[in-house]
């Protein structure tokens, strides 16, 4: 017996919670999307359009494994947070330390936020001669929020 597993990282685009009106950027806008503790949880995230290219290429080769369907590019939550922040000329993130934010958001968001590990693409890329068109998330949220590289 053989199965195919695909993991795939923070969709980002039309329609998801990265959306420029979804509840991230207006989070984001209002102040609300804090960074927690040192924002050391490093996020893997992967385009939708990406994630849909991926997909149809390991059902092409009936590939077998477990597969990280994810950008070049993991990034810790104090480092894209801001950089979202600018590209939406939203107020720089506020911090709000780990016991107050278990407190107020939980501790499944506090995780996310300070202590998830990133992933690597390298075996998808590797046996499925798979390549992300946004290769890092940076260029990813250009395109979604300053509509530059491409439309969506």
């Amino acid at each position: 017996m053989s199965g195919t597993v695909l993991r795939y990282g923070w969709f980002y685009g039309p329609g998801t919670s990265y959306d420029p009106e979804g509840s991230i950027p207006t989070a984001l806008r209002k102040g609300k999307m804090p960074i927690v503790g040192a924002g050391a949880g490093t996020y893997s995230f992967i385009d939708l359009r990406d994630a849909a290219a991926a997909t149809v290429r390991i059902l092409a080769h009936e590939a077998n494994g477990i597969y990280n369907i994810v950008d070049d590019s993991p990034a810790r939550l104090s480092e894209w947070l801001p950089f979202a922040a600018k590209l939406l000329d939203a107020p720089a993130p506020g911090r709000m330390d780990e016991a107050l934010a278990r407190q107020k958001l939980g501790d499944m968001r506090v995780y996310y936020m300070n202590e998830q590990r990133g992933a690597s693409n390298a075996k998808a890329k590797r046996e499925l001669d798979w390549q992300p068109a946004f290769p890092s998330w940076r260029a990813g949220f250009e395109a979604l929020y300053l509509n530059r590289a491409r439309e969506f």
